[in-house]
């Protein structure tokens, strides 16, 4: 945190910073072919700049020219080694402009800048290096056959990618997706976010001056009508990699369904529960995990602790803490590095979380609960039950929901009954206890004692409604998006082949 700036000089070098205007595609930015995209900074709600949107003529291009340059080879031919040199250097060059990344991430999208500086530019950073350094140390695998055959099983990119980007963490998700996509030799289109799509043109130009070949790496600002269906629906697209709500991601299998059946991956939404059981210790130390899973990026993340199932036996003395430890979540100016809390992406979304927050007299307000502007500060509501919306859908904003149970069974009947399965959190002083708890629980990622997504070694994704198709990160990341061919070799002799057996 030493590192960081005040809130003047980052106020400063947010007025300096020239924002991108158009697409980038074919090895440059290019004037988009549709309407023009209002970009807004959400805490300010001002103009941050205007983008010239695409629409399905700049997809046709794009793929186009994604395709020729998959075809030609420049990228996915190159040895390993390579490849891996040129996305160190893009690595470098995010490095070298990752003050600037950071507050652009910041003015598009209203996170905290300590955030930003501090976890998403250098996990961005460290995605890329670690799919890199991945590259040349993939080996290809052999068939146990007999002696007189040979069956070798390799890895090929998979063709022309298409990534449909969220708008709660646009550099990190960017990352999750182009790295290993990349890394695999595939040509990417990258469909950002309405809301934020400034950070990844940058990192197309970026990419592009590290040695990315021209029509390897494009992005194509617009809305999801304009650019996301037609890449979803486009015959010469041969896979999506998408991550945001669960409603749009069952179009994606849709699209597929009505073109060429490309291979689809979705990570979707959450609803995370913390489980809190009654042998539970250290519970200042449970709060602050349970707060910061509940509050980091405004609730904006579909890992968020949003639902704290907790047994009736020390659910009042772990809520003392969890005020209290609310209270220390300061909420303001995004590019002020001592607010923790910033701002909600649009006005759309200020509206959609607001209707949860008059929840019904039953349902009792522990903090926060009113939005100021856009902001809306920690917010924890009490006694809500378990079939309540407040426990049930995926609100996306700065609310924890506490549903109260009296044994480990309920409790686990209560984390399993959602549409949802991507996360979750045990917190027991039993280890067999809790283990057991975590494999009893449909969730993608399980935490014990703590709250957090594993890292860039470990896969993520969801159960259920949660996920489709594959995982984000580790070795099953770059897997996803090469096909597996074998290839079946005959080593008999002709001669050998003549006699009669």
């Amino acid at each position: 945190m030493s590192d960081l700036l005040t809130h003047e000089e980052y106020q400063a070098l947010a007025t300096s910073i020239t924002l991108p205007k158009a697409a980038f595609i074919d090895g440059g930015y290019r004037a988009g072919a549709g309407s023009v995209l209002n970009s807004i900074n959400p805490a300010t709600a001002k103009t941050l700049g205007d983008i010239a949107a695409c629409n399905a003529s700049d997809v046709d291009f794009a793929v186009r020219k994604a395709r020729e340059a998959f075809d030609q080879g420049h990228w996915r031919n190159q040895a390993p080694g390579c490849r891996k040199q040129v996305l160190i250097q893009v690595a470098k060059l995010l490095t070298r402009n990752r003050r600037e990344l950071a507050v652009i991430e910041s003015l598009d999208s209203g996170k905290p800048i300590a955030d930003c500086e501090t976890v998403d530019i250098p996990e961005t950073i460290q995605t890329i290096l670690w799919h890199a350094e991945l590259i040349d140390k993939l080996y290809d695998q052999t068939a146990p056959n007999r002696e007189d055959s040979l069956a070798v099983i390799v890895r090929e990119p998979i063709g022309v990618v298409a990534t449909v980007l969220p708008w709660n963490f646009p550099l990190l998700m960017l990352a999750w997706k182009i790295a290993p996509a990349l890394a695999a030799g595939n040509s990417v289109i990258v469909k950002p976010a309405e809301q934020t799509s400034f950070s990844a043109l940058r990192i197309a130009e970026l990419a592009t001056e590290a040695g990315v070949p021209r029509g390897v790496l494009q992005v194509l600002p617009g809305t999801g009508e304009a650019v996301g269906e037609p890449l979803g629906r486009h015959p010469d697209v041969d896979m999506v990699s998408f991550t945001g709500s669960t409603e749009t991601g069952r179009r994606f299998l849709h699209y597929a369904a009505d073109s060429n059946l490309k291979k689809v991956v979705l990570e979707c939404g959450g609803k995370n529960p913390a489980i809190v059981l009654e042998d539970a210790e250290h519970l200042d130390l449970v709060a602050e995990h349970v707060v910061n899973g509940a509050f980091w990026n405004m609730g904006e993340n579909c890992s968020a602790t949003s639902r704290l199932i907790v047994h009736k036996n020390v659910k009042d003395k772990l809520l003392e803490h969890i005020v209290a430890r609310c209270r220390e979540w300061r909420t303001g100016d995004p590019l002020d590095p001592a607010n923790r809390v910033g701002v909600l992406i649009d006005a759309d979304h200020v509206k959609k979380v607001s209707n949860y927050l008059t929840p019904g007299d039953s349902i009792r307000t522990l903090i926060g609960g009113e939005f100021d502007g856009a902001y809306l500060a920690p917010t924890v509501f009490d006694n809500v039950p378990s079939d309540h919306p407040l426990a049930v859908d995926e609100i996306f904003g700065p609310i924890l929901s506490v549903v109260t149970v009296a044994s480990t069974d309920e409790a686990l009947q209560v984390a399993n009954a959602s549409a949802y399965g991507l996360s979750a959190s045990v917190f027991s002083a039993n280890g067999k206890q809790a283990l057991k708890a975590a494999r009893a629980i449909q969730a993608g990622t399980v935490t014990i004692n703590c709250y957090g997504e594993g890292d860039i070694t470990t896969p993520f994704g969801g159960y259920k409604q949660s996920g489709f198709g594959g995982r984000d990160n580790s070795l099953h990341a770059h897997d996803q998006y090469t096909e597996l061919k074998t290839i079946w070799i005959d080593l008999t002799d002709a001669a050998d082949s003549d006699q009669v057996v």
